[in-house]
């Protein structure tokens, strides 16, 4: 009793100013870095294979990530350009659902591309060294403990057929069914189907699903637009030449514009009005066909045509023998130039 009176009393002698020191308080700024030396390490921080990994392993993509920037870019550049030249005039001729239509689209082919190519395709994780070390001894049947290769092939039975397995050397195991390395993201990916450059990442078990959505889908924006803009072009031409009372071959030449570089001239075939050009193409009366296809020969146009016929037969041969006397001239032409040169 008195001993534990005495170390009590020893203990406040000892808070109170001596000669010997007092031990100085750990500072703040100190307990953070040994906090922060006893985190633990993340799984992703020593991934062994070639990917890159963002938002503390919440994303993941292959170091090369190919031409996902361009394919990016081309979408968004086509979608601008569409929402920008064709919807309005689209919308005020048509309906207002086209741009709903290709937004919705080009949301969906963004979030399934994202998908695509920020997510886990099935990578398969290495062999443990006492993994890889069971394994070896597993197959080392003789004994022995010098290394030697393990064999490259297992079979396994699936729906009653043999399947091979192979060993992968990189990754230190048999591999899966259906099971690839990737030399580009050096991974084994489960049921690997191939490495798309467009997406940059790797196509498999976990992100197919994503990457055949993201391709149906932008077949359906890609042929959406196309169709759009192939409506724009027809409709805003030739609704401006069905307005005008013009053909496309006298609006090219320029035969009422000055164009050709003749004077400009009225066209004489406009009523001067929009409605009524509208109605003179549109809605005239058909005119009936003047080549009467389906009719019967009479006897002189039998001979005609048959004079036409021999007639035909007999120039091509002279035509032909005509061209090939200028052929002919021109060479003697040219070997008496050159022999008096």
């Amino acid at each position: 009793m008195k001993n534990c009176e005495y170390q009590q009393i020893d203990l406040e002698a000892l808070s109170t100013p001596a000669p010997t020191p007092s031990p100085q308080p750990v500072p703040e700024h100190g307990q953070e870095e040994e906090k922060t030396a006893k985190k633990q390490q993340r799984k992703w921080e020593v991934f062994q294979g070639k990917n890159r990994f963002c938002c503390d392993g919440r994303i993941i993509m292959a170091r090369q990530s190919g031409v996902l920037p361009l394919t990016l870019a081309l979408i968004l550049v086509t979608n601008v350009l569409f929402f920008i030249f064709d919807c309005p005039f689209l919308v005020q001729h048509l309906t207002v659902c086209i741009p709903v239509i290709g937004g919705v689209l080009f949301v969906f082919v963004v979030i399934t591309l994202v998908q695509t190519s920020f997510s886990d395709p099935g990578i398969l994780p290495r062999a443990t060294p006492d993994e890889a070390a069971d394994v070896e001894k597993q197959i080392d049947d003789a004994g022995n403990t010098t290394y030697r290769p393990p064999p490259r092939t297992r079979e396994v039975l699936i729906n009653q057929q043999a399947v091979k397995l192979k060993y992968c050397f990189t990754c230190k195991m048999f591999r899966p069914p259906r099971t690839s390395h990737c030399s580009l993201c050096d991974n084994c990916v489960e049921r690997f189907d191939h490495h798309c450059p467009w997406v940059g990442n790797c196509v498999g078990k976990r992100n197919y699903r994503f990457f055949y959505t993201f391709i149906v889908s932008l077949s359906f924006l890609t042929a959406f637009i196309f169709g759009c803009v192939t409506t724009h072009l027809a409709l805003s031409f030739h609704t401006y030449l069905v307005a005008s009372n013009l053909t496309t071959n006298e609006d090219i030449k320029g035969s009422w514009s000055g164009k050709s570089g003749a004077e400009a001239a009225t066209n004489p075939y406009s009523h001067r009005n929009i409605l009524v050009n509208c109605c003179s193409v549109l809605c005239g009366p058909m005119p009936p066909s003047l080549i009467d296809r389906r009719g019967f020969l009479s006897a002189e146009e039998k001979e005609a045509a048959a004079a036409q016929a021999i007639r035909k037969e007999v120039e091509l041969p002279a035509l032909g023998a005509k061209k090939h006397m200028n052929v002919v001239g021109t060479w003697l032409m040219v070997c008496w130039n050159l022999r008096f040169a």
